[in-house]
């Protein structure tokens, strides 16, 4: 796909704040540390929109063995506990930091399961083919037109299912997006967009599939709604 400059543009921005501030905001809420408040929300959001992916994934009873792509790995929130129940992982960020903080979490914690394989990849980088492709609170960072045409190429990787989470649009978070940015923290640097879940439903059903289950995390601070396809 070529990249557009508005395309290349968000994706500097996102990469080189991961890889420089944002690293040292966000593996602090995703880790286990003491945090303010409003980290402290965000990190149980995140990890209910995680707890969430792992219950759906476990309840089908086939997780052991399974082909995951975890795109948009982060520090490994979702990757790790995918290999613990015995997923083949492969995991990809767009930030070099989060991954090598992934790797290290990993090392910590897996020592008789395979580990996932990390890599630094965007993804639209992405190749390959994977039973489930999983992208968790990305699609934050990203303007609709290439959202849409993300959801294709994600799609083109994924056999059987595809979970999207994203931040809705809707009258109140819009809202609450403005008066946020009122209040533009240092470590608040990338830009954050809302889409409206029937535009991720139609590039869904556009790529082949069809909605089975859907969730809602909210919190004083994050929001994020989680969508599986199948096909």
């Amino acid at each position: 796909m070529t990249l557009t400059n508005d395309k290349a543009d968000d994706k500097t921005i996102v990469r080189e704040y991961f890889n420089a501030t944002g690293f040292d905001r966000w593996q602090r809420i995703y880790g286990d540390g003491e945090v303010n408040k409003v980290q402290l929300d965000i990190r149980k959001g995140h990890q209910k929109t995680v707890d969430t992916v792992m219950e759906w994934l476990q309840a089908d009873g086939n997780l052991a063995g399974l082909t995951c792509c975890d795109a948009g790995c982060g520090v490994g929130s979702l990757a790790i506990p995918l290999a613990q129940a015995g997923a083949k992982v492969y995991a990809s960020d767009i930030s070099a930091k989060m991954v090598e903080e992934a790797q290290r979490r990993a090392e910590a914690v897996l020592h008789g399961e395979p580990r996932p394989v990390f890599e630094v990849k965007d993804l639209e980088a992405l190749t390959g083919h994977y039973h489930t492709v999983i992208c968790l609170d990305v699609l934050i960072h990203y303007p609709q037109d290439q959202v849409q045409a993300m959801i294709a190429h994600l799609s083109s990787l994924a056999e059987s299912r595809l979970l999207l989470s994203f931040a809705p649009k809707t009258p109140c978070y819009s809202l609450l997006k403005k008066i946020g940015e009122f209040f533009p923290g240092p470590s608040k640097t990338t830009r954050a967009y809302l889409h409206r879940e029937a535009e991720i439903v139609s590039a869904l059903v556009d790529s082949g599939w069809q909605i089975d289950r859907r969730a809602m995390t909210k919190t004083q601070f994050y929001f994020s709604r989680l969508l599986e396809a199948v096909r």
